[in-house]
């Protein structure tokens, strides 16, 4: 199985998460990451899924999402072809004898304090899978207390737009 990210211009209506979730659920695809908002059109969301299925059911998938209703558009993202990034805030045990390491290792990967405590720090890092990998595993040795991660959002390369023609298709069904 491999990775594949999928973006999925939906119209912004009640329920239509739910009916393309489903889709994946019902063939026992596992999502790997699921983030979902607003456009620059406010009749449009964006989907970003990231699932790990081979080839041929990825395709099924895609013909079973382009026959609901409310989807509008299906672009998968090549990884070399978009940007993606995740949000991690991660809450890492910094007392006063290990705050200045820690600091350290959050300034080398380009990563912001957001909250400080005596006796932790809340971190917010952006960036790659790999990257927050790479932070989380570089924090470990301090004691991560806590994390929470976003799913993928992702955006294609170059100055095309994908909603420009979607937007058109909601105007006209509307």
């Amino acid at each position: 199985m491999s990775r594949h990210t999928l973006s999925v211009l939906v119209e912004n209506k009640p329920g239509v998460l739910t009916r393309v979730a489903g889709l994946f659920a019902r063939r026992s695809f596992n999502i790997h990451s699921l983030a979902v908002g607003p456009t620059e059109h406010a009749e449009i969301s964006r989907i970003t899924v990231v699932v790990d299925v081979d080839e041929l059911p990825l395709e099924q998938v895609t013909k079973q999402l382009n026959k609901l209703i409310n989807v509008i558009k299906i672009v998968e993202l090549e990884d070399a072809a978009s940007v993606q990034r995740e949000l991690l805030l991660v809450k890492v045990k910094a007392d006063t004898s290990q705050r200045t390491s820690v600091l350290e290792v959050v300034q080398l990967f380009r990563a912001h304090v957001v909250d400080v405590v005596p006796d932790t720090v809340v971190v917010e890092a952006t960036g790659s899978p790999g990257k927050l990998d790479a932070l989380l595993a570089a924090l470990e040795p301090f004691g991560i207390r806590e994390i929470v991660q976003s799913g993928t959002v992702a955006i294609g390369r170059g100055s095309r737009s994908i909603t420009d023609r979607a937007l058109e298709r909601v105007t006209r069904a509307s």
